[in-house]
């Protein structure tokens, strides 16, 4: 039996930063040591997530092992490996986690420029059911890039001034998606066990324009508003067209990145529950519509792009509608319709 030869000269994600790096004269490398210190989390992370129902890490927390140890629920633990590994990199100020209520700061003598919100584990609730669960994040730059500390200001920027954003998928097999903005595209890296490596297997991801899969969840149906709920509507009946199929994970990193794959529309409506959304801003609709707009589709918040609107707390939340650009057009045109 033959065995596949190696690659000798594969695009590890490393690599590919740092050629990244080498197109634009003034950088520092600050910015390619950050997301090396990302994705050693993720890796982390990924091992974490794989070993999971052999270290009995589901729904554990503040419990002992046999050793005495403390066992950590697998959230806990991935939001611990993320923060550690951000502070002792030596590039950012700031952090904000989704499991942390307050902005963490970086010790001065370790700080650097850049601010990463972070949700560690997202999709954690189905974590004991094997579904795909991800980790997401964005960077930011501090806004004086002087001697002046970090402040809350420089965290609560719009989506538009991001400098990178990514998502790691923990699915059948672990991959890094990232965008680093000035028209560098999007740009898929799955990690290959055998090395250890996120090779580049997905170059420059592009939506299609239009889709075929509408993704939401249809319990909620009696708390939309009639845009939505005609939208939808419409997703299914022949005289619009032919009807879309519904897809829905419940893991916002595997609905839209199956959304970025395949092209169609993500969407998570406020309610009469939820006026604001549900999906927290900074940490996931920001990074998950930079990434959609840079791949040449559309995020808006029922009104306007997201990546305009101006957080005035960390956990803010917001409606997000994000996909294909002529399906986020659509809906667009159903709540023009309708004078909503």
């Amino acid at each position: 039996m033959s065995s596949q030869p190696m690659d000798t000269n594969s695009m590890t994600l490393t690599r590919f930063v740092l050629k990244q790096q080498r197109k634009i004269p003034t950088a520092t490398g600050d910015l390619t040591q950050l997301l090396n210190s990302l994705q050693t989390a993720v890796k982390a992370v990924s091992s974490a997530v794989r070993k999971a129902g052999i270290a009995h890490m589901y729904g554990i927390a503040g419990t002992t092992n046999v050793q005495g140890e403390e066992v950590k629920k697998l959230d806990v633990l991935s939001n611990e490996l993320f923060i550690n590994m951000l502070k002792s990199s030596y590039t950012t100020c700031l952090l904000v986690s989704e499991e942390n209520a307050d902005v963490i700061k970086v010790d001065f003598e370790k700080q650097g420029k850049y601010i990463v919100c972070f949700d560690p584990l997202d999709g954690s609730s189905n974590i004991d059911c094997l579904v795909s669960i991800g980790s997401i994040f964005s960077i930011y730059r501090k806004q004086d890039a002087g001697d002046k500390r970090a402040s809350i200001d420089d965290v609560l920027q719009p989506g538009n001034k991001l400098v990178a954003a990514g998502y790691a998928l923990y699915g059948s097999a672990t991959m890094m998606v990232l965008a680093l903005g000035r028209g560098s595209g999007v740009h898929g890296f799955m990690l290959d066990p055998a090395i250890g490596e996120f090779v580049l297997t997905d170059p420059n991801i592009k939506i299609p324009a239009k889709g075929k899969i509408y993704s939401i969840n249809e319990g909620y149906a009696s708390v939309w508003d009639k845009s939505v709920v005609e939208y939808v509507q419409r997703k299914k009946d022949p005289k619009y067209g032919k009807p879309y199929g519904a897809r829905y994970v419940g893991s916002m990193v595997a609905d839209v990145h199956r959304t970025l794959k395949y092209g169609g529309i993500f969407m998570y409506p406020a309610t009469t529950d939820s006026p604001s959304g549900k999906l927290r801003l900074l940490y996931e609709c920001n990074p998950m519509a930079y990434i959609i707009t840079e791949a040449g589709g559309s995020a808006v918040d029922g009104e306007i792009p997201v990546l305009d609107i101006i957080p005035s707390s960390i956990h803010q939340r917001s409606p997000i509608f994000l996909g294909s650009r002529d399906d986020v057009n659509e809906y667009l045109q159903v709540k023009k319709e309708l004078k909503l």
